[in-house]
């Protein structure tokens, strides 16, 4: 079909192998209302018939302005987004998982936050469980000083807590719009991250050049946690460890970095107190053999953290060409933001 001519905002969708989670999704999508965007699916080489589908279901669908980009193999989360955000057109880049589904009201709820907000280079959504809409699954960002981050509210009860507007310090990459001045200005996913954590080093990035996030509760969007790699995967442990190092090297203070092997250590051992009731993020890997499998997990991000250093120590002396917070602002937004060992070792899903 022909292109949307000026389209206001281009939603970028990344799919690997999803495709009744990514007919959900597009079906969420053509439901929006009120705003003129259109859509980019990248597909990292699925071999599920994920490209039939959307080319044979939507590509025809007015409302959709269906773009297709096909890559040959699974180029990851980040590069994959990379190249929707380079054939973007929109001035608003908005982001959807495949696994989440958008209600009617998402894209235009969070350009009008955007469009009256100067200052303002990100928008986080109200994200619900999907198997539970009554629970929340993240509302915008929070971060532990050694780098590992959550969703603010996860597992919480919506009760109406997160349900007024407020500063956050990121959106989360499953659901979140972007202003594509912020993004000229300070690059798009660091491709090194692959998947996981990619999004609060964009955010991060974002906040030390001065841009601001801003939480819109009325953008809501049901999301199924864990559907890409699985929450009992230990590659994705594996990623979530090796990428909050990364991050940590490349945007933490030296007042922070210095200490991160203390904070490291206090938080495995409230994730290892949390795993023996049950709880956390280990729960999920039961039993002898499956907490050898995490700590396996454990071992290989830090090494593979460890290799990449050098990298990363490059990419953080680049970023003086962006920076506008001083080291100390950047500490004090951090740990403004931090969530608590009790909170991020609970089970949330």
């Amino acid at each position: 079909m022909k292109p949307l001519a000026n389209p206001d905002i281009s939603v970028i969708v990344v799919n690997w192998n999803r495709r009744e989670l990514l007919r959900a999704c597009l079906e969420s999508l053509a439901r929006q209302a009120g705003a003129g965007f259109e859509t980019i699916l990248v597909d990292n080489g699925s071999t599920d018939g994920s490209l039939e589908m959307a080319g044979g279901e939507f590509a025809g669908r007015p409302e959709l302005a269906l773009r297709i980009l096909a890559n040959r193999e699974n180029r990851g989360f980040c590069a994959a987004n990379n190249q929707g955000i380079a054939a973007a057109r929109g001035r608003f880049i908005a982001l959807l998982n495949n696994d989440a589904e958008a209600e009617p009201g998402w894209l235009v709820a969070l350009r009008r936050a955007l469009e009256g907000s100067p200052g303002v280079g990100m928008a986080a959504s109200k994200i619900l469980v999907w198997e539970d809409p009554a629970r929340i699954d993240k509302a915008g960002h929070l971060i532990y000083p050694d780098g590992q981050n959550r969703g603010r509210g996860s597992g919480e009860p919506d009760l109406g807590q997160y349900d007024l507007p407020e500063e956050v310090l990121w959106p989360d990459g499953c659901a979140a719009m972007y202003k594509r001045a912020m993004l000229d200005q300070i690059g798009g996913f660091d491709e090194d991250f692959f998947a996981y954590g990619d999004d609060a080093e964009l955010g991060l990035r974002g906040r030390i050049a001065g841009w601001r996030c801003l939480y819109v509760p009325e953008a809501v969007v049901r999301h199924r946690r864990g559907a890409t790699l699985g929450l009992g995967s230990a590659r994705r442990l594996e990623l979530i460890e090796r990428n909050r190092v990364l991050l940590a090297a490349k945007l933490f203070p030296w007042s922070l970095l210095w200490l991160n092997p203390a904070y490291y250590a206090a938080r495995l051992s409230a994730g290892v107190w949390a795993a023996l009731r049950g709880q956390g993020e280990i729960s999920h890997f039961p039993g002898i053999q499956g907490k050898l499998r995490a700590a396996m997990a454990f071992l290989k991000g830090d090494l593979a953290a460890l290799r990449m250093l050098p990298r990363m120590l490059k990419k953080r002396a680049a970023m003086r060409g962006i920076r506008k917070l001083t080291p100390r602002q950047v500490r004090e937004l951090i740990l403004g933001h931090r969530i608590s060992l009790r909170a991020l070792s609970r089970r949330v899903a």
